[in-house]
Formats: C-alpha cells, structure tokens, sequence
C-alpha cells in the first residue's frame, strides 16, 4: 500500500510541475529576482574622471568639489581652449592621495590616459512595493539603492538614499518577464532607473 502511494505521489508532483513553472505567477519574489538580473540593473555605474584642462562649470560640478574636498584633485588656473572658454579654467591633476585611491581602479594601461572610467557603485534591490496587474501586462513599484563598489563610489554615492522606480512585465507563454520597452503607462528597465526618484 506505501509503494502505490509513493507511486501515485510521485506521478501527481511530476503533472503539477510540468503544468506550470514558477515563472507563471508575478509574486514579489519573482518581481524582484528578475530586476535585480537584469542587465540595466546589473550595470555598474561608471563614474568619469577626467585630468587635464578643465572648464570651471565641470571643475565646479558635485562630483568634483567631492574629489577636490577628499584630497584627491588639484587644480591651478589655466588658459582656457576656444572649446572651453569662458574663463576661467583649470589644470587639473590628481595629488598623491588621489594616485593611491585611483590608480587600483583603473588599467595599467589607461594610467597615461587624461580621461578614466571609474566603475563606483551598483545598485541593490531593498523592496518591492507593490505590483499592479492587467491580464498579461503589469507594473512593478521598486525601490533600491546604491552599493559603493571602492573608496571613490563611497564618497559619491551614499548608501542610505533609496530611490523608487516603476518598470514593465509581461506575461510570456514561459512565464512573465521585464518587457522589452514600454507598454502602456509603464517603463522599460532603462527609463525605470533614468527616471528614479528618491524615496521619501
């Protein structure tokens, strides 16, 4: 008698999982599992440091008074090219302390370079808030926030802002997915995280 029961078990679960997959139901769960894999969400974000003749709108940008207030950038005024004009402008350098926290960050190669892409920081799903479905299409309230990758992403990036975006799903004959771009009111993944506020 245990055997047959075994047996008929075993057939019932085998049935049931090949009648549907977990894909097939938009849960939390899911919804946040495919964000966080996707690749715009995956994408580090890549902070640019350029070295050399700046204009003093990019010397005064937030990301570099940061770098200026950490020591690690320097500046002495300059003549500014036709491209960069109006005065003033700046020779930036990176000061020994800037060389120690940069340089790891970077290609050997690239070190003679005037221009870097720093990767800084990534981006961590912290809920989802809700979920709001239409047949075979469905909106997703997220919010996340960054994870400092080094020293650099630090100090631009804080980990305690959080932001909150909506995306797009649809629902496949495999089971729902991030929609490819958007469908009705909702966002693609890319606008999704372009188009973050921040979480109150």
């Amino acid at each position: 008698m245990r055997k047959l029961f075994i047996i008929i078990f075993c057939a019932f679960a085998a049935l049931a999982t090949t009648a549907c997959s977990p894909r097939d139901f938009l849960t939390r769960r899911l919804a946040g599992d495919l964000i966080a894999g996707s690749e715009a969400f995956r994408t580090p974000q890549q902070f640019g440091l350029r070295i050399g003749i700046l204009s003093n709108k990019s010397y005064l940008s937030p990301e570099y008074l940061v770098l200026q207030h950490r020591g690690w950038i320097s500046a002495t005024n300059a003549t500014c090219p036709a491209e960069l004009a109006p005065a003033p402008c700046w020779d930036v350098s990176l000061t020994p302390s800037g060389v120690d926290t940069v340089k790891p960050l970077i290609p050997s190669d690239d070190s003679a370079k005037s221009f870097f892409e720093i990767p800084v920081a990534r981006r961590e799903v912290t809920s989802i808030i809700g979920i709001s479905k239409q047949g075979n299409f469905a909106d997703v309230d997220f919010s996340w926030k960054w994870v400092p990758l080094n020293e650099v992403g630090a100090a631009l990036y804080s980990g305690d802002l959080h932001y909150t975006s909506t995306v797009s799903f649809r629902n496949y004959d495999d089971g729902w997915r991030i929609a490819p771009g958007p469908i009705h009111t909702g966002q693609s993944m890319d606008d999704a995280l372009k188009n973050a506020e921040p979480a109150p």
